[in-house]
């Protein structure tokens, strides 16, 4: 499921900005579906534009309430529907990852399917150059592979330049993907938001503050990102036009 929220604030009207000749909400369904890792590839909105521009490129597409406070909030309205409810595993690409990696997105569900987390998701191996950006979520994880924190600030922190190696080959990126198995999303989104999510304006600090184990899958390196500003969407344009043209 693909969360896509008209009404974002760093980039208005987000899902019907044009990437690449078609709404980014289009793209993000293509992509997904083209991974071929989903029986079923839905975007969930609480815009009936969004609806209607899906519709019209053949992209699946709900309407939902438009009281969400996250994206896994809207994912989760459309899990309990019956038509979807043979689902065992519900995976969350977040509408602004229209470069979605296949690894990433096979490692997230691994994370639940075959290594028993309640919850998966992704990171990739990054240089330190991202750690001063807040647009860019870092995480640091366990020797189990479970995520221990995710911030906008630069963890882990530097203190000793000694150590600067050790913390450059720990740098992670987080990837805007999640997998739950149906109990463990119903759960999530029966808490209240947390703190910590408010704060940070991070949906997955909910599930960790309330004690759900997270699995994090590490590929050599995040997709391209996501395109949450202006200057992101033509980054991401030109970025399309390279791939386009087979110079990637």
């Amino acid at each position: 499921m693909i969360p896509a929220r008209l009404g974002a604030t760093r980039l208005p009207r987000k899902p019907l900005r044009q990437l690449g000749g078609a709404p980014l909400v289009v793209r993000v369904w293509e992509r997904v579906s083209a991974l071929g890792l989903a029986d079923r590839v839905v975007a969930a909105t609480e815009s009936t534009e969004v609806l209607d521009v899906l519709a019209a490129h053949g992209a699946e597409g709900v309407l939902t309430s438009d009281a969400h406070p996250s994206g896994t909030d809207r994912v989760a309205e459309v899990a309990r529907r019956a038509e979807y409810s043979s689902y065992d595993i519900v995976v969350n690409v977040q509408g602004d990852e229209p470069f979605m990696r296949g690894d990433a997105m096979a490692g997230a569900i691994a994370m639940v399917r075959d290594h028993g987390f309640d919850l998966g998701t992704a990171a990739g191996r990054r240089s330190a150059d991202i750690m001063a950006d807040p647009n860019c979520v870092k995480v640091v994880r366990a020797d189990d592979g479970r995520a221990l924190y995710f911030s906008r600030a630069p963890i882990p922190f530097l203190r000793d330049e000694s150590d600067r190696a050790s913390r450059d080959a720990l740098v992670l990126q987080h990837m805007g993907i999640y997998a739950a198995r149906r109990a463990a999303l119903a759960r999530w989104v029966a808490l209240p938001p947390h703190p910590l999510e408010l704060v940070e304006k991070l949906e997955q600090l909910r599930a960790l503050a309330a004690g759900l184990a997270m699995g994090v899958a590490i590929v050599d390196a995040p997709s391209w990102g996501e395109v949450n500003t202006e200057d992101d969407l033509v980054r991401a344009n030109a970025h399309w036009a390279h791939l386009s043209a087979g110079t990637s």
